[in-house]
């Protein structure tokens, strides 16, 4: 299998339409072993929703914006496991003013939260983690991200988040490689997830993706979106870090649908 052995800490699991859930449930399928992470009312929605996998894993509690969250988190890999082989980055919130258009009216504490949150917390997590991953002989790291080569009419300050968590995945993967840690983040089309709609006009983009995506897109199958990150968490991909892989349709690599 292709995961056989491994051990992974799989963050933003909150229902089984997360595309973390999914990860996790791919990652188990494959023979890896796998904590997530919750935090605060989540934590109890994280619990519930574990126990649909195909092995209840355990779930820690994880503020990404706590440095004693995670501080704890890595002693209890420490003793459960001693070392850690990969983490999925799935952490993103931004305050609804700093999306929905409202781009020139943000003020900079929401803006900051957004960036700290949705970016930051990518580093946070992969040095929180290194030594284990050093334990393990190097890891694998993979955030979830969303294109942002574009201005989106509603993304906004998560766009701008966005941006910058493709440049930390950069940034990373320079400094992290000496210890045979990769970090890469999969650019996922739009998925019927609870963040997701949470998004003003979510419902529109959705529907602009099924129109242009030279593949079909289907905004309720997370599982290619989770299979690819697998591949990236996997010993497949030794060679590759610092990618920003499309799982879209297509739809990143197009200026209009055929019949546009």
């Amino acid at each position: 299998m292709l995961l056989e052995g491994k051990r992974f800490v799989i963050t933003g699991v909150l229902n089984d339409s997360s595309i973390a859930w999914h990860v996790a449930r791919v990652a188990q399928e494959e023979g890896a072993e796998v904590v997530l992470t919750g935090f605060g009312r989540g934590m109890a929605l994280t619990e519930r929703v574990a126990k649909r996998l195909p092995s209840t894993p355990d779930v820690l509690e994880l503020d990404i914006n706590q440095p004693a969250h995670m501080e704890a988190l890595a002693a209890d890999l420490q003793e459960r496991w001693g070392a850690v082989d990969g983490a999925l980055h799935a952490i993103a919130f931004a305050p609804e003013d700093a999306l929905g258009g409202n781009f020139l009216n943000t003020p900079p504490e929401s803006a900051q939260i957004a960036f700290m949150t949705s970016a930051f917390s990518l580093k946070t997590l992969a040095v929180g983690l290194r030594t284990l991953m050093q334990a393990a002989g190097g890891g694998s790291v993979v955030a979830m991200d969303f294109d942002n080569t574009k201005a989106w009419p509603i993304y906004d300050w998560m766009g701008v988040s966005k941006a910058a968590l493709e440049s930390i995945v950069r940034y990373l993967a320079r400094d992290l490689a000496v210890d045979g840690i990769r970090v890469n983040a999969v650019s996922a089309g739009p998925l019927g997830t609870v963040a997701a709609k949470s998004i003003p006009g979510f419902a529109q983009l959705a529907a602009l993706w099924e129109k242009r995506a030279p593949l079909e897109w289907d905004t309720g199958n997370p599982d290619p979106v989770a299979r690819m990150v697998a591949v990236l968490l996997s010993d497949w991909a030794l060679a590759t870090t610092g990618e920003i892989v499309h799982v879209d349709g297509g739809f990143h690599a197009v200026a209009a649908g055929v019949d546009e």
